[in-house]
């Protein structure tokens, strides 16, 4: 009979590959992906040279928020055994109430309406958790730069839904000609006398320029509806 250690990894690589990946997991638990790797690799401890285990409360509270019954970290599963292994072809449903977002490149951002419909898992740069009443076509960026500080720092992520219409003050993700998009406030100026709506896009860093869409083509790909950041 193998040890309650080793069962609590073989489980913990069902829950990975149920989340779709290891930093997927991460954000359902709230963990860092560092700690998983050191309950999968049971990594000694630099101080006491004994294994990073997983104690039974953070077992506890890993079922709890993955909604798994009380006890089911460590309960063998074959299945577990198996998707830790690399021999399960098993799909796994995401539990009620959450969502699948992949997280894609700024390029990939920029033809999102050309490829949502075709877009493959393997596609993603990773994926992440969130709620499911964002749509289906909706997707992660991470931020780069600092044209949208102090409120949107390189490293954040955020999650675009493109069937969210923009209200003044949104945040977006719009096409401004080139291949890749762009992240900044949306604030509409007036309508044209086409009846077009004038809207400028307005970086928060006052240092960089904000752009009008009646003096270039802009083109809104989806509105922001979840703002993350990870504090190491």
């Amino acid at each position: 009979m193998q040890s309650v250690d080793v069962t609590r990894r073989e489980n913990l690589g069902l829950l990975i590959k149920e989340a779709g990946s290891q930093a997927a997991l991460s954000e359902i638990i709230g963990k860092a992906p560092a700690q998983i790797s050191q309950w999968l690799n049971a990594s000694a401890n630099s101080r006491t040279g004994k294994p990073r285990v997983m104690s039974n409360a953070i077992a506890r509270e890993i079922e709890t928020k993955t909604g798994k019954p009380i006890g089911w970290m460590d309960q063998p599963s074959p299945s577990a055994a198996l998707s830790t292994r690399g021999g399960s072809n098993v799909e796994f449903e995401m539990p009620q109430g959450v969502r699948r977002v992949p997280l894609i490149s700024w390029v990939q951002a920029g033809a999102w309406k050309e490829i949502v419909n075709t877009f493959a898992p393997g596609d993603a740069d990773d994926w992440l958790i969130t709620s499911d009443k964002v749509s289906n076509q909706s997707f992660v960026l991470r931020i780069r730069g600092n044209s949208m500080e102090p409120d949107f720092k390189e490293g954040d992520t955020v999650v675009i839904d493109p069937n969210i219409k923009p209200r003044p003050g949104s945040f977006v993700a719009a096409k401004n000609g080139r291949e890749e998009a762009t992240f900044k406030k949306y604030r509409p100026r007036s309508i044209d006398l086409l009846g077009n709506e004038v809207f400028e896009l307005v970086p928060l860093n006052e240092d960089y320029p904000t752009m009008r869409s009646d003096e270039m083509p802009i083109e809104i790909i989806g509105t922001m509806v979840e703002h993350r950041r990870y504090f190491k």
